[in-house]
């Protein structure tokens, strides 16, 4: 149930062995390849705090504009000790672990266990963050697979192959890394978001949109809904602001990347938005959402009342029964449907129509509030035809009211990785530890992943960064420990994650220059970030 407001507001894991021989060379499209082959090695540039110290480093670097260049590293080595296996269970306590591998080992399978010492920065909990019961240790993942498929046949189910490499203890790689550097007191192009297909709903690969808007280059933006069992595919799970407009709300005190069209303004802010609903007779009401389907929140941090919890939590749709969801032109050309009351807006906020079911056109200059439960009473009572209803949202960045206007964007993500030139991750604070279920942080934050990164360098130049994972003798990705330790060996006095694993994409021109995760090849996603040039 929703507040009504009668009066008006003012705005530890052991490794071992895989043989993979030699690191792929470095790819840089077109006519970039040239130049990066002439770019010395490592030239004055500070390692990458990635591995061992003192495994060897190549970069290619290529400028792509005045103001803009591109590099390529590589890092490291595929280890002789890695391997690949098969993970059983996570449990909490040793006796679990215990019961498991003797039950394995008497069904003729060979299980070791890991133990799983490393929490997030800012869990409050203490001791090991539980144990992994595995089976059998392989040089090729076939093997793995192979006996995957045994352990199925068996009775066991939610089995994994994984790779050791991946785990979050040391190891000498490879990495590949690529980085976009942005000077924006040189770079005379534009930074701009970039939705999917130009509007909200539904997902767009990166390579479609760069070469769409002939971008200079580009990475996948925010988090996202993925399937509509979570909301609306291709919402961004989190605030979304496009020239000075709030497209979706914000998971409130989730950091975000704050910055202007022509680069001069750019931060790294815990964001939250507050939108509401005020009637000509008076009332006010909150506004639970903007342009989503009503009742499904992806990522929580919201407000009134919704379940299980008001408070960030990564990968999990909250759910709400009575919402007033505000729908804006961005969204397309029809609202959800489905039941419940509809006040058709037009741009001075006057009621021109109550619809009784939801699912109706959007004036292409107006809103559309859409209410479920109690919130179709305070519309049939507040939104009558001919009245007015002033919809407002009011985006904080560290607590302070933000100044928004026509260049000012924002794309969400999570954690913060820097802040003030020191290693600072409030991985549970804003949602990635689930205290009920700690393997969910192990697998997203512990483990190394593909990842996507943005930072701030204290001159104000913009690093664009992503992570190549998954994939090994290529690749091994990053946790969020080494994800902040490659930003500030690049020089971040700021930075922070972005949408990663299979979302994670750069382009140079309107080319990939990553390597897609997915099994399917490179992921449509949610947003983008894009260089235009003018």
């Amino acid at each position: 149930m929703k507040r009504t407001i009668n009066k008006i507001l003012f705005p530890v894991v052991a490794v071992c062995s895989l043989a993979v021989s030699g690191l792929p060379a470095l790819h840089i499209p077109g006519n970039q390849a040239e130049a990066a082959k002439n770019a010395p090695e490592n030239t004055g540039q500070k390692h990458l705090a990635l591995g061992y110290p003192d495994l060897k480093e190549a970069r290619e670097t290529s400028k792509l504009a005045n103001g803009v260049t591109y590099t390529k590293i590589v890092r490291g080595e595929a280890s002789k000790n890695d391997f690949f296996t098969v993970d059983v269970d996570f449990v909490k306590t040793e006796e679990e672990a215990a019961t498991l591998s003797e039950s394995l080992s008497k069904q003729g399978y060979h299980p070791f266990v890991d133990r799983i010492s490393n929490r997030a920065s800012d869990d409050k909990e203490k001791g090991d963050l539980g144990l992994l019961v595995r089976a059998g240790k392989f040089k090729t993942e076939q093997e793995a697979k192979e006996l995957q498929l045994k352990l199925t046949s068996d009775g066991y189910s939610g089995l994994r192959v994984v790779f050791s490499g991946e785990d979050g203890q040391k190891t000498s790689g490879p990495w590949v890394v690529d980085v976009l550097e942005v000077n924006p007191k040189i770079y005379k192009g534009n930074i701009v978001p970039e939705l999917s297909n130009d509007e909200i709903p539904g997902r767009e690969k990166l390579t479609s949109m760069a070469s769409r808007d002939q971008a200079l280059a580009g990475i996948n933006g925010g988090y996202f809904v993925m399937g509509e069992n979570d909301g609306t595919t291709g919402d961004l799970a989190g605030i979304s602001v496009v020239g000075g407009k709030v497209l979706s709300e914000a998971v409130n005190g989730r950091s975000s990347f704050i910055f202007s069209s022509d680069g001069s303004k750019s931060d790294i802010a815990s964001v939250s938005t507050e939108q509401k609903a005020a009637s000509s007779d008076g009332s006010v009401r909150e506004v639970d959402g903007l342009n989503r389907k009503p009742g499904l929140i992806r990522g929580c941090g919201g407000t009134g009342g919704d379940s299980p919890t008001e408070k960030p939590k990564h990968d999990f749709s909250c759910k709400d029964p009575s919402e007033l969801i505000a729908f804006t032109p961005e969204f397309g050309k029809k609202t959800v449907s489905g039941d419940g009351v509809e006040a058709v807006l037009d741009k001075a906020g006057k009621v021109l129509e109550l619809r009784t079911t939801r699912g109706g056109d959007i004036p292409q200059d107006g809103t559309v509030l859409s209410g479920t439960d109690e919130a179709t009473q305070w519309l049939l009572a507040h939104a009558k035809k001919g009245m007015k209803v002033n919809v407002s949202v009011g985006v904080s960045a560290d607590g302070k009211r933000l100044e928004a206007n026509k260049t000012t964007n924002i794309i969400n993500g999570g954690p913060r990785l820097v802040k003030d030139g020191k290693i600072s991750i409030n991985t549970a604070a804003e949602g990635f530890h689930w205290a009920e279920d700690p393997e969910f942080y192990y697998r997203f934050g512990e483990k190394r992943n593909p990842r996507t990164l943005v930072g701030i360098k204290p001159d104000g130049h913009l690093l664009l960064v992503t992570v190549n994972g998954r994939a090994p003798g290529y690749s091994v990705g990053a946790n969020f420990k080494e994800s902040a330790a490659i930003m500030k060996s690049l020089g971040a006095k700021d930075a922070m994650n972005l949408d990663g694993g299979g979302s994670t994409t750069m382009t140079v021109g309107h080319e990939m220059v990553t390597r897609p995760s997915d099994a399917t090849g490179e992921r449509e996603v949610g947003d983008a970030i894009l260089l235009l040039p003018r």
